[in-house]
């Protein structure tokens, strides 16, 4: 049972939680500050939207994640609520439009290379939202969807270079992969092939993945020659 409540993510310590509780608390709570003082916001349309919360789950608990870079946290949201928009107005049955916004709000991100999972959110709340918001149309993508996103992301910047922590995240660069790589061992190229045959999507650069590799093998090696 105890399996159940320990930690999902690989170097997350006790530390690294608290400093991501604390920078979410403090970037929503700026967020609310900022975008308050953009006129048209907090009468028929809301400050925040839902969505930047699970914005800035990724942003400050996972900052390395691909999905938690600055263009996947502002395109993907904007982009998907332009989509749940565009498919509000087009599709009258609001539970398909629901299904369809998401679904093409994935495609849109995946081809836009900006994929972040609470766009799907946005999407989801431009078709199921008020008076207010579907009012505003496709404004509703900028104001106050855009601009929470990039406030939250800026906030997430200053507040992880405060903290020591790499935000946006710089994925190893393949000359660093190949530098790490030790006679014999696991290549760039083998990642490649195992990636190629498994059928499941991994949140983690791939060449942060090979370095990873690299340097498990290498202190493999260092144990076996005790």
């Amino acid at each position: 049972m105890t399996r159940l409540f320990r930690p999902l993510l690989a170097n997350a310590g006790f530390g690294r939680r608290v400093i991501a509780c604390l920078g979410a608390g403090i970037g929503i709570a700026l967020t609310m500050a900022v975008c308050a003082q953009f006129p048209g916001l907090g009468s028929d349309l809301p400050i925040i939207v839902a969505p930047l919360g699970a914005s800035a789950v990724l942003v400050f608990a996972v900052p390395a994640s691909p999905l938690a870079q600055p263009w996947p946290v502002i395109g993907g949201n904007i982009l998907s609520t332009l989509v749940g928009v565009a498919v509000f107005q087009a599709v009258p049955n609001p539970t398909i439009a629901a299904g369809v916004a998401v679904g093409v709000a994935i495609l849109v991100m995946s081809l836009c290379r900006c994929l972040h999972p609470p766009g799907g959110a946005a999407a989801l709340t431009a078709v199921i939202g008020g008076a207010g918001i579907h009012d505003a149309g496709y404004a509703f993508a900028f104001a106050p969807v855009g601009i929470n996103s990039v406030a939250l992301v800026s906030i997430g910047i200053l507040y992880h270079r405060m903290t020591a922590l790499s935000y946006p995240h710089r994925p190893a660069t393949p000359a660093a992969v190949q530098a790490a790589v030790e006679p014999g061992g696991v290549r760039p190229e083998d990642i490649d092939a195992a990636l190629a045959e498994t059928p499941d999507a991994f949140d983690i650069a791939r060449d942060d993945l090979a370095l990873l590799l690299e340097r498990a093998e290498h202190f493999a090696t260092v144990r076996r020659k005790g």
